[in-house]
């Protein structure tokens, strides 16, 4: 079983074109990704007659804001979005997200790097940008951060090959049709 390491990542942003992915418009490694999380709050239902606690229904799942953090470098895209967003007037501007989480493998080629798991993240919209703190005394490097809202979270495990899932297949007796 291979593991999963929380520094092992790369973000991947695509603009939506009529609710289908379009183009990759940004790629990149970021120094932090929070936020992966949605919760969903139980409605409860009282009963006539249950005296032993209430019925507890499915509600809404909500989705927390996704913040990506990254080093500052000439690259502006990341306030060029929110401009977008907001000065521009593109209020409906989303994107599509995904996260690429990648395996402890020593060999980091580009070609022997294999995701383990995504977070796939549906019409992303910027609502937050924040540029480092300016400071002669510091000495930490410069970090900048945007706040995402999205409308879903999806996560994807990638099987680790079809021969192991084969054989653990057979071991549990599932039939191959």
């Amino acid at each position: 079983m291979l593991e999963f390491i929380a520094y092992r990542f790369k973000v991947s942003l695509f603009d939506i074109q009529q609710g289908v992915q379009g183009d990759l418009l940004a790629q990149g490694a970021f120094s932090e990704v929070s936020g992966l999380e949605m919760s969903m709050a139980a409605k409860t239902l009282k009963e006539g007659g249950r005296n032993w606690g209430d019925v507890q229904l499915a509600g809404k799942t909500s989705f927390a804001p996704i913040i990506l953090k990254r080093g500052i470098t000439q690259v502006d895209d990341l306030y060029q979005w929110m401009d977008i967003c907001t000065r521009q007037a593109n209020f409906d501007f989303r994107m599509q997200g995904q996260i690429d989480v990648y395996d402890n493998v020593s060999d980091t080629t580009k070609a022997s790097q294999k995701a383990l798991l995504s977070w796939r993240i549906d019409r992303a919209m910027a609502v937050k940008f924040k540029s480092a703190e300016l400071s002669s005394t510091a000495s930490a490097v410069a970090l900048e951060e945007i706040h995402l809202v999205h409308e879903g979270l999806q996560l994807i495990r990638r099987k680790e090959d079809s021969d192991k899932t084969a054989g653990s297949q057979e071991a549990r007796g599932v039939a191959n049709g």
